[in-house]
C-alpha cells in the first residue's frame, strides 16, 4: 500500500512539474515577445497613447466583457443541458469560470477541458471533452469563415493580388464551410464508410461513439448555437474596435472591426506557445492597424487591455472561485 502510494505521488509530482515547467516557458516566451514590441512600438507612446484614451468608451468595453462572459455561459448551459442532460445554472457558471483559469495557463487551452469538468464529478472526462469540444466548435466556425473572407480582403486590398483569384478562392471557402454544416447536420455522414472504419479502431471507438453527439442534435440546438456564437464573435469585436477608437480617438469602426476580425484569424491558426496568446495577438494588432493607418500604440493597448477584460479577470475570478471551494 505504502508502494502503491509513493508511485501515485511521484507520478502527480512529475505532472505538477511538467505543468509548471510549460507554465514558466509560456510566460518567458510572451514575457520577450512583449518586450521585443513595446521596444518596437516604443514605450512612450504606449503611456502617451493610455493617458490619452477616452475613459469613457473603455468602461463601455468593461461592461461588454460582462456580455461576453454571458454570452459565454449561455452557450455552455445550452451544450450541458442538451449533450450532458445538466441543467443546474450555478454549477454551469462555476464550471466555465474552472475553464477560464485551467485553460489560460496550458498549452492549446487544453486545461479548460478539464478545468471545466471538475464540475461534473458524475460525468467522464471523454463525455465533458466531448461537450467542451461541440460548445467550442460554434464560435470556431466563425472566426474560421469570417477571419478566412476577411483575410482575402485583407491580401486584395493591401497586396497585388488578382481578383480573379481572390473571387476563386472565396467561393472555395464558402462551398467548403457550406458542405461542413450540411454534412454534420446529415445522417449520411455518421453512416459513412469513412466514419465507420474510423469508428473500428479499438483506440477511437470511445471518443467517436461519443463524438456521435452530434448525429442526435437537433437543428433548433445547432440553429441556436449559431446565433449565441455569432453575438459572442460579434461582441468581441465591438469591444476591440471601441478599444481602438478610445486610445486613437478615431472612429473608423469599419476598419477596426476589420482588424480585429484578422487578429482572431491569426491567433486562432497560429499555436498557442505563450501565456494567453499573449504577445502573438498583440503583435497581429500592431501590424493590422498599422496597414491600416493607425499608429502601433493604438494596437498594442487595445490587445493587451482586451486580454485583461476578456481573459485576465474571468481566470483570476475562476481561481477564487476554486480556492473559495476548497476551503469549505
Amino acid at each position: 500500500m505504502t508502494d502503491k502510494n509513493t508511485a501515485t505521488g511521484y507520478l502527480n509530482f512529475r505532472f505538477l512539474s511538467k505543468n509548471t515547467i510549460i507554465i514558466a516557458v509560456k510566460i518567458l516566451i510572451s514575457a520577450g515577445i512583449l518586450y521585443y514590441l513595446i521596444n518596437f512600438v516604443e514605450y512612450n507612446q504606449i503611456i502617451l497613447a493610455l493617458s490619452e484614451a477616452n475613459i469613457t468608451i473603455i468602461g463601455v468595453v468593461i461592461l461588454l466583457g460582462i456580455v461576453n462572459i454571458f454570452l459565454q455561459y449561455s452557450k455552455w448551459r445550452l451544450t450541458c443541458d442538451e449533450v450532458l442532460e445538466v441543467n443546474d445554472k450555478f454549477k454551469v457558471f462555476r464550471s466555465l469560470f474552472y475553464g477560464f483559469s485551467a485553460g489560460i495557463i496550458t498549452p492549446l487551452r487544453i486545461g479548460e477541458y478539464f478545468g471545466r469538468g471538475i464540475e461534473f464529478r458524475d460525468k467522464s472526462l471523454v463525455q465533458v471533452t466531448v461537450a467542451t469540444l461541440i460548445d467550442k466548435f460554434f464560435p470556431l466556425l466563425m472566426v474560421a469563415s469570417l477571419g478566412s473572407v476577411s483575410s482575402l480582403l485583407f491580401i486584395y486590398s493591401y497586396y497585388d493580388v488578382s481578383i480573379y483569384l481572390v473571387l476563386s478562392l472565396f467561393i472555395l471557402i464558402f462551398t467548403f464551410f457550406y458542405l461542413l454544416i450540411l454534412m454534420l447536420l446529415s445522417n449520411k455522414f455518421w453512416d459513412s464508410i469513412l466514419f465507420s472504419k474510423l469508428n473500428s479502431s479499438s483506440k477511437l471507438k470511445p471518443f467517436l461513439d461519443n463524438l456521435r453527439i452530434f448525429e442526435s442534435l437537433d437543428r433548433a440546438y445547432f440553429y441556436k448555437m449559431l446565433l449565441i456564437s455569432f453575438l459572442f464573435y460579434s461582441c468581441f469585436l465591438i469591444q476591440y474596435a471601441l478599444l481602438v477608437s478610445a486610445f486613437s480617438n478615431h472612429y473608423d469602426f469599419i476598419h477596426y472591426l476589420w482588424a480585429g476580425n484578422l487578429i482572431m484569424f491569426v491567433k486562432t491558426i497560429i499555436p498557442p506557445i505563450s501565456f494567453g496568446e499573449l504577445g502573438i495577438r498583440e503583435g497581429a494588432s500592431v501590424y493590422f492597424l498599422s496597414q491600416m493607418g493607425e499608429t502601433a500604440s493604438v494596437g498594442f493597448n487595445a490587445s493587451i487591455l482586451l486580454f485583461i477584460t476578456n481573459l485576465l479577470i474571468p481566470a483570476l475570478i475562476g481561481v477564487g472561485m476554486f480556492l473559495r471551494k476548497n476551503d469549505k
